[in-house]
């Protein structure tokens, strides 16, 4: 028992629901995202792959973003999390708790900024939206949602603004 992974755990977790879906909503550290966060890209994995390949020079503006205090990343990393992480949920004490291992959590959206955290100097706490007891096509049937139902601002407004 002396090999068994610790478990973590933290609290303030709301459990939300959504049409027919359930994910928990917390903050986690970078440091702990870092280490316990997988991406896996369509070109290393064509058959469960589906995030693009890592840009690490994004990886890196981020990392220095946040090590220059510049400001905040306030949006929600999407995580599924794996059969291996063990993830339980107390709904008594509002937390989660799931084994200390790498490749613990899918990345579904963020893997730039889990990156980013994992080159940074600096810890934060991340906001998280955690899906359990998701199989490889909801997993990436969520992807495609979140990636293509979200719309950019256009660059003429953003140029507009920061005049």
């Amino acid at each position: 028992m002396d090999n068994e992974p610790n478990r973590l755990s933290f609290g303030t977790v709301s459990l939300v629901t959504q049409g027919e879906h359930r994910f928990y909503t917390t903050t986690i550290p970078s440091e702990v995202l870092a280490r316990s966060c997988v991406a896996i890209s369509r070109e290393e994995n064509n058959i469960d792959g589906f995030q693009r390949v890592l840009d690490r020079k994004r990886a890196q503006d981020i990392a220095d973003y946040i090590d220059n205090g510049l400001g905040t990343i306030p949006s929600s990393i999407v995580l599924s999390s794996q059969d291996d992480a063990e993830l339980i949920y107390d709904s008594k004490r509002k937390s989660i708790s799931f084994k200390d291992i790498p490749q613990a959590f899918l990345i579904l959206d963020g893997q730039h900024r889990v990156f980013g955290f994992a080159l940074a100097k600096k810890t934060l706490r991340v906001p998280v939206v955690i899906y359990d007891n998701l199989n490889k096509r909801e997993e990436s049937r969520l992807f495609i949602d979140i990636n293509s139902k979200q719309k950019g601002v256009p660059s003429e407004l953003l140029l507009d603004i920061k005049k």
